[in-house]
């Protein structure tokens, strides 16, 4: 996209909006761009923008959404929109066709970049996940301790052991991250639906999809139960050291601790990498010391329980 709607709020709480060419919005002041990359929508479709910096290798700066409607003109199909779709497709028929689904944190995303490039995961994170895997349902809660190593644990949580699933001789089908955020993306009915998640191999914790997957906008500090919190990235700081979603302008998600292995992980070189990318991870929220911005932390640091789509050049 050329163009961009930057909608603010007035102090008689009415909307201005004020129309951007990407060549006027790039010349802006960079505490300009960091103060209104947030607020940008498509003007054809009022969907949800992103402002993404010139590039050091000569790619030039633009705008750009993942939130287009179908029949919107600035929506142009391109391959990765045709995988994120098939993989929406896919999982809804899951949701069509299944009665429960196991999300298997330990998938691969696929790699569409040069086919004999080495891959740069970090090997700590080709460990298969462990039936201590922790989720949240709605009754019968059992309370669960913090593990000894847990970055995340501030309030302790109350969780469900569904005995059954132990039990039970049908087949549940799984999925990665990456199909789930695509389909969450691409609007599935995944985020309200009834279906049993399992986040655990041995079927043993379980949640309602409805409750366990949670776009940042909803957010909720006062819940101190942890989710898969999703959407898209609208920028980050300086350092890199926080993701700031586009969803939300009160959330940040700290990964100073975590950085190296993560822009590793998903070979992401400078910021403008995640610019508009989508990123889905299992943490919990909670406030700030100072209660004036919502923190999104990934549970336990565990680099298999977070996964970012990088939009594609």
């Amino acid at each position: 996209m050329l163009d961009a709607i930057c909608e603010l709020e007035t102090e008689d709480h009415l909307t201005a909006r004020t129309t951007y060419s990407v060549f006027k919005f790039q010349q802006l002041s960079d505490d300009d761009i960091e103060r209104l990359r947030q607020w940008l929508i498509c003007p054809a479709c009022g969907g949800k923008a992103y402002f993404r910096k010139a590039s050091k290798d000569g790619k030039a700066a633009c705008f750009g959404s993942r939130y287009h409607q179908a029949d919107c003109i600035e929506f142009k199909p391109s391959a990765q929109k045709s995988r994120e779709e098939q993989d929406a497709i896919e999982v809804h028929q899951q949701l069509v066709d299944a009665d429960a689904l196991m999300i298997d944190f330990s998938r691969k995303p696929r790699r569409h970049s040069t086919a004999n490039k080495a891959p740069t995961v970090p090997s700590a994170s080709k460990t298969a996940p462990t039936s201590k895997s922790s989720s949240i349902s709605e009754s019968s809660p059992v309370p669960v301790t913090s593990s000894a190593d847990g970055q995340v644990q501030e309030l302790k949580t109350d969780y469900q052991v569904n005995t059954a699933a132990r039990t039970t001789e049908k087949r549940v089908p799984s999925q990665g991250l990456e199909k789930l955020l695509h389909s969450l993306l691409r609007g599935t009915d995944l985020a309200k639906s009834d279906l049993w998640v399992y986040t655990d191999t041995d079927r043993k914790y379980r949640w309602r999809a409805k409750n366990l997957f949670v776009n940042f906008a909803d957010a909720d500090p006062l819940d101190n139960k942890p989710h898969m919190y999703w959407g898209t990235i609208s920028h980050t700081d300086p350092t890199m050291s926080w993701l700031n979603p586009a969803d939300s302008k009160d959330i940040g998600i700290p990964i100073d601790g975590i950085k190296q292995p993560l822009l590793a992980q998903f070979e992401i070189e400078d910021k403008r990498d995640l610019e508009g990318a989508g990123l889905i991870l299992f943490g919990k929220c909670f406030w700030n010391k100072e209660k004036t911005r919502k923190i999104i932390q990934l549970w336990n640091n565990d680099l298999q329980r977070i996964f970012i789509s990088k939009l594609e050049d």
